[in-house]
């Protein structure tokens, strides 16, 4: 099914996403990736990979190489290990953001430790702006930074207001809003390309309802996000 498009937004909804079922993992593509191949949804500007990962308990991704790709994750629900080849490992908890640099080349695993809950995640790929450099690891925990009823920013390309610095020209915000309040998703004008996407509840934008794992693109100066219902999403500014 394609895209329902309007005069300034587009949805991709939850349910038009490649699914692939490995038993262990399932997990819903909004862009192609590994078997699953759209040419419709390839990549969003520089927003190549957005997938949404449920891991069973005791199961991860054994050791595996990156490079050139700016990577993040996001933990929904559960706990995550993470080791990698420049020395870092830890658990990631619910609530919190993990970036990782590929650069020039990385090896690192990911794993839920757990032995009864399965980890609920959001992976995310974006471009960097040039290919090489070394690797970096940074993780925050969001869960104090959080503004209720507004965007919190997570990443940026120039490390403002104490974000993360990313190599490409990209923003990542974190959204959060109580039923019934409203905010303004205003792009920056070097930045006016806009990936909304949905965690957990309701919301309404340019007359369109958005529920958890829909999500919305779109070209403007600002658009009203009004929440239905309690809601988290994901916002992504690219160039």
């Amino acid at each position: 099914m394609n895209p329902t498009k309007q005069t300034s937004i587009t949805i991709r909804r939850s349910e038009e996403r490649g699914l692939a079922d490995h038993g262990w993992l399932v997990a819903k593509h909004s862009f192609s990736f590994a078997d699953y191949y759209d040419p419709a949804h390839v990549s969003f500007r520089s927003l190549r990979v957005l997938n949404e990962d449920r891991i069973a308990a005791g199961k991860g991704f054994s050791t595996h190489p990156h490079s050139n790709m700016e990577i993040f994750t996001y933990i929904i629900s559960g706990r995550l290990e993470h080791k990698d080849s420049m020395g870092n490992g830890r658990i990631i908890e619910a609530g919190q953001f993990q970036y990782m640099s590929a650069g020039e080349g990385v090896l690192h695993s990911e794993h839920n430790p757990s032995s009864d809950e399965e980890t609920h995640l959001l992976q995310i790929w974006i471009t960097p702006r040039k290919p090489g450099g070394e690797p970096r690891y940074a993780d925050i925990d969001t869960r104090l930074l959080k503004q209720k009823n507004n965007l919190t920013l997570f990443a940026s390309g120039d490390g403002r207001d104490n974000s993360i610095t990313m190599r490409q020209d990209a923003a990542v915000h974190f959204g959060q809003l109580e039923k019934g309040k409203t905010i303004k998703a205003s792009s920056h004008e070097i930045l006016p390309h806009t990936w909304l996407q949905m965690i957990s509840g309701s919301i309404n934008i340019d007359g369109q309802t958005l529920h958890s794992g829909d999500a919305a693109s779109f070209v403007a100066s600002a658009q009203k996000i009004h929440a239905a219902a309690d809601s988290e999403f994901l916002l992504f500014q690219l160039s």
